[in-house]
C-alpha cells in the first residue's frame, strides 16, 4: 500500500502542469522554427549563497526523480491547455508524446555545494529539457533551503537528537517535503506522519497543553498518559508551575520515565533546575526535551544546558530567514542544429547586475589539501586533470530516460554527514562568513 492507495495528497499522478507557460510557449515556437529537437545542456546551480551561509546541503534529487518520471501530458491536463488556448494543436499532440528520453547527471543528494557548483546537468533535446526547467527549481530550492538550515541546526546541536514539527507552519504537502530534507540535514524523526508514511522517517510525538487542560488537574493529565502511552513517554510539563510539574510527572510515572519538555521561557536556566530537580527525585536517567520556537543560534545557545532534544519548527521549515537558494536552470550549451551528430556549442547569458552565467558542459570535483581536507570546489568544461579524476562530484541519475540512481533516504543522510564532516572546521561556524571553499574555474 502506498500514499495513494489512503488518498493521501503526497503523490502527483502528473507533474506536468508544474510549470510555469512561458516553457510551453517557448516549446511551441521552437516547434514552428525547427530548433526544438536541438540537442542542448541545462545546468543547475546557484551564484551566490544566502548571506553568512558557509555551504550549501543539496536536497530534493530524489523527489526530482519522481517528478520527472511522472511528467506526463494527460487528457484532462491536455484538455485544460486546449480550453485555455496555452498552446496550438500541433504541440499539444507533441506534448501527447511526451517522455523525458534524455540524461541527468548531478551531485548525489546530501552533497554540499558552493556557488557556481553545477548540481544538476539535463541533456536532451531543447523542447523535452526546457519543460522540465520550473518543476526541477521548485523541488530543489525548497528543499536545499530546508536542508541547509537543518545542517546548521544539527552542527550546532553537536550530537544532540533533533525533531522536525514544523508541519502546522507550512502548506501541507510542503511539510511532507521539509520533513524529508530535514532528516537528510541531520534531523533523526518528524512529527508528520505523512512524512513517516511516504519517506520511512521515524515519528515522535506525545501530548500538547491541550491534553493538560482538558483534565480537571495535570497528575490527572500526566496519569492518563502514562497509563496510556507508558512509562517511557515525554510529558510536557510547562502547562502551569514547571517544578510542580516536575515533581508530579516523578510520582506518577516513576524515575523510569522517558523524557519531560519545556516549551516555554528561559530554556538555558529552567533546563539546569528541571536536570537538577529530575536527579534530586531519582529520575537521573528520564531526558529533557526542549521546544519554543529554536532557530541553530538558540540550539547553539543551549550547548552548556542538560538538554537531550531540541523540537524545531518554524525556523526549519523557513529554512531560517532563507526560504530558497536562488538556482537557477541555464542552457549552457546547444548543437548547431538537429542533427545527433553536430557538436555542442557553448552558450552563455552575459547581462548586468551579476546574473551572468558561464557556458559550456561542466564537470566538478573537489580537491583536498595534503591532509585529505577540502581546499577548493574545482568547475571546469575541458579534460579533467588527472589528479581530480577520483575527486568528482557528479553522477549520473537518468541515462536515456530511464532513472538509475535511486538510493534509500539513509544514504543521502549518511552522504551529508560524510561530506560536511570533510569540509574545514570553519564551515561549522555561525558567524558571518564567505562560502568556506572558493569556487575555481578550470
Amino acid at each position: 500500500m502506498n500514499a495513494a492507495d489512503l488518498g493521501l495528497p503526497v503523490d502527483v499522478p502528473s507533474t506536468a502542469l508544474f510549470t510555469d507557460q512561458y516553457e510551453l510557449t517557448m516549446l511551441q515556437a521552437a516547434l514552428r522554427a525547427g530548433t526544438a529537437d536541438r540537442r542542448s545542456v541545462f545546468e543547475v546551480f546557484t551564484r551566490r549563497l544566502p548571506e553568512g551561509r558557509r555551504y550549501g546541503v543539496l536536497a530534493g534529487v530524489g523527489r526530482v526523480l519522481d517528478a520527472v518520471e511522472n511528467f506526463r501530458f494527460d487528457p484532462a491536463v491536455l484538455g485544460f491547455l486546449r480550453e485555455r488556448s496555452i498552446v496550438d494543436e500541433p504541440t499539444l499532440e507533441w506534448l501527447a508524446r511526451y517522455r523525458f528520453s534524455g540524461d541527468v547527471w548531478g551531485y548525489p543528494e546530501g552533497e554540499v555545494y558552493f556557488p557556481g557548483s553545477p548540481v544538476l546537468r539535463v541533456e536532451g533535446s531543447f523542447a523535452e529539457c526546457v519543460l522540465l526547467e520550473t518543476v526541477i527549481l521548485s523541488i530543489l530550492n525548497h528543499d536545499s533551503a530546508i536542508a541547509a538550515a537543518a545542517s546548521r541546526m544539527s552542527a550546532a546541536a553537536g550530537g544532540r537528537r533533533l525533531i522536525e514539527m514544523g508541519a502546522r507552519r507550512t502548506h501541507e504537502l510542503a511539510a511532507v517535503a521539509a520533513s524529508r530534507a530535514a532528516y537528510v540535514g541531520g534531523f533523526d524523526s518528524t512529527s508528520d506522519l505523512a512524512a513517516g508514511f511516504r519517506y520511512g522517517i521515524p515519528t515522535v510525538g506525545t501530548s500538547a497543553h491541550a491534553f493538560t487542560l482538558l483534565h480537571d488537574s495535570e497528575r490527572d493529565a500526566f496519569r492518563a498518559q502514562v497509563e496510556t502511552l507508558g512509562r517511557g513517554t515525554t510529558l510536557l510539563v510547562d502547562t502551569y508551575d514547571v517544578a510542580e510539574a516536575v515533581r508530579t510527572a516523578v510520582e506518577v510515572a516513576g524515575p523510569e520515565l522517558g523524557a519531560v519538555r519545556i516549551d516555554s521561557g528561559d530554556l538555558l536556566l529552567v533546563a539546569h533546575r528541571v536536570r537538577a530537580q529530575l536527579d534530586e527525585l531519582g529520575a537521573r536517567d528520564t531526558k529533557i526535551v526542549v521546544t519554543s520556537d529554536l532557530d541553530e543560534y538558540a540550539i547553539a545557545s543551549l550547548a552548556a544546558a542538560p538538554v537531550d532534544a531540541y523540537g524545531v519548527g518554524t525556523q526549519l521549515v523557513t529554512g531560517s530567514g532563507h526560504p530558497t537558494c536562488s538556482m537557477v536552470y541555464k542552457l549552457v550549451a546547444r548543437a548547431a542544429s538537429a542533427d545527433p551528430k553536430a557538436p555542442l556549442v557553448p552558450v552563455a547569458k552575459k547581462s548586468l547586475g551579476g546574473k551572468a552565467s558561464v557556458g559550456g558542459r561542466k564537470w566538478a570535483a573537489r580537491r583536498p589539501d595534503a591532509a585529505g581536507v577540502a581546499e577548493a570546489e574545482v568547475v571546469g568544461t575541458g579534460p579533467v586533470p588527472p589528479e581530480l579524476a577520483d575527486h568528482q562530484l557528479l553522477v549520473e541519475l537518468v541515462k536515456g530516460g530511464d532513472v538509475v540512481a535511486r538510493e534509500p533516504l539513509e544514504a543521502a543522510r549518511s552522504r551529508h554527514i560524510a561530506a560536511r564532516a570533510g569540509l574545514p572546521m570553519s564551515a561549522m561556524q555561525l558567524s558571518r562568513g564567505e562560502p568556506v571553499l572558493p569556487t575555481e574555474y578550470a
